[in-house]
């Protein structure tokens, strides 16, 4: 079975790239966050204010209303929906977190790539938590339930 997967994971998660390109020659339809469309290279903060590490809370919140974000939130938001696998790919932040959880919530296939780390408790929410890239594309192809 092919799948439309959704890759969480983070611009400084090295493995990101691979796992997309391991998930398409596996035959499945990937959309990538950092290459959501042809001559798309993805959402940066740095298009709204190349001090965006310097933003106060207040900035931080007026930048959400900023066309740029709304245009990359609504490219990975579409994506969301779009998808009926999720993976997600340690290590990762706050936005991959909660993709992830509202994957979850939205009864979508999960299935999260663990990375060296701190373990966390609620990673159980999703269906099948894996230790190797080859165990998710296996995991994949033999989906028909909760593992």
């Amino acid at each position: 079975m092919k799948f439309k997967i959704y890759v969480a994971s983070s611009w400084r998660t090295p493995r990101q790239q691979e796992v997309v390109a391991a998930l398409r020659a596996a035959g499945h339809e990937v959309y990538d966050f950092r290459n959501p469309k042809e001559g798309n290279h993805g959402f940066h903060w740095s298009e709204i204010d190349t001090e965006w590490q310097k933003w106060t809370p207040e900035k931080y919140r007026d930048a959400l209303l900023h066309e740029v974000a709304a245009a990359g939130f609504q490219s990975d938001f579409d994506a969301m929906q779009w998808a009926d696998t999720f993976v997600g790919v340690q290590p990762f932040g706050r936005s991959a977190s909660m993709e992830m959880g509202w994957a979850a919530g939205q009864g979508k296939q999960t299935i999260l790539l663990l990375a060296d780390g701190e373990p966390e408790l609620m990673v159980k929410m999703f269906d099948s938590v894996c230790v190797s890239l080859d165990e998710v594309i296996a995991m994949l192809a033999n989906y028909g339930g909760v593992q």
